[in-house]
């Protein structure tokens, strides 16, 4: 099989050659990005495996006569057209498990460092000032989590919180009423969360339901005063909601790993063109605006990024690659 690997590492690259998949099989790296400077290169591939800044579109598929099999190296795959995909007979997988307790880790990050206010005395002290002005925190012990999406990202958050001395809700489509139980949390409806939560986090997957479940309508509901933590997608946010909570004082904070319309901080040259969308435009501008606010600590959508994680994360897209090479299906979206 020809194999064509979009946004990796040189130690991955590494890893790969000393896979199993080496045998008998054809790859080409990239570390940058899908774009068509590369369609030319992998039109014959048999395989492809990207990261999130791929974009995996009806055009490109097109392209790739002999495409048979996507493994993208995430959990989300909203980047990929699953659609084209079917209708070809594309198989595609992802990485279902790989940091519950990574992410986790770094929404507490997140979360400490808007209870302690760790990022402004850091600022402070860098430039000599060891003044304790507006440095006052509060402890989290006490205080109740509120958390959108109780997968195994979210229940390792509810564990967290419950080591903080914390209570927890929790709100999910999916209930699991035996965890409720051992982990002491209880799940409660989403207006029910926002109202009596002093700390909300999201760890809801991203799709058509789940854009924008923190809109103007609801972020109103939000007990006053609260603070927003977003380590999954952008847009489960709607930017101009948040900052209109934030200027009305409805939240205290937010912390964010993820930006709605993110890639366009990325390549902000788009906005030259005349085709770029105004309302894109609208939305990337008050993500600027968050990037200055003290009350708002933004991380480059890292929460998923330790060696540990990443590890596992390979580890597990040569095992999807292996298989299918094998005719056996493993994680498998389409």
């Amino acid at each position: 099989m020809k194999i064509a690997f979009l946004e990796i590492n040189d130690w991955e690259i590494e890893c790969i050659k000393n896979s199993p998949l080496a045998l008998n099989n054809e790859f080409l790296f990239f570390q940058e990005e899908l774009s068509g400077q590369h369609l030319s290169q992998i039109k014959s591939c048999d395989i492809l495996s990207v990261f999130i800044y791929s974009k995996v579109s009806k055009e490109v598929i097109s392209q790739i006569q002999n495409l048979k099999f996507i493994a993208t190296r995430s959990t989300g795959f909203d980047h990929i057209d699953l659609e084209t995909c079917k209708k070809k007979g594309i198989v595609v997988a992802n990485v279902p498990f790989y940091g519950e307790n990574t992410v986790a880790e770094h929404t507490f990050a997140l979360i400490l460092s808007l209870s302690r206010n760790v990022h402004k005395a850091f600022v402070r002290t860098v430039k000599g000032d060891f003044s304790l002005n507006g440095l006052k925190g509060f402890d989290l012990k006490g205080k109740t989590l509120g958390v959108v999406g109780a997968g195994h990202i979210g229940l390792h958050v509810i564990k967290m919180a419950r080591g903080f001395g914390m209570e927890a809700l929790a709100f999910d489509v999916n209930k699991n009423h035996f965890l409720e139980e051992v982990l002491g949390f209880k799940y409660a409806d989403l207006e029910f969360l926002l109202a009596n939560s002093d700390i909300v986090s999201l760890h809801a997957p991203y799709n058509a339901k789940t854009h924008h479940l923190i809109n103007r309508q609801n972020i109103k509901k939000i007990k006053r005063g609260a603070l927003l933590v977003n380590t999954a997608r952008g847009a489960l946010i709607d930017t101009h909601a948040l900052v209109e909570a934030l200027d009305e004082g409805i939240l205290a904070g937010a912390g964010l790993d993820a930006l709605e319309d993110e890639d366009l901080i990325k390549e902000e040259k788009q906005i030259l063109s005349h085709q770029f969308p105004q309302e894109k435009l609208e939305t990337l501008l008050k993500n600027h605006i968050l990037l200055h606010r003290e009350n708002v600590v933004i991380t480059p959508h890292i929460a998923f990024y330790s060696q540990e994680a990443m590890q596992r994360i390979l580890d597990t897209t040569i095992n999807n690659i292996s298989s299918f090479i094998s005719n056996k299906f493993i994680n498998t979206v389409a």
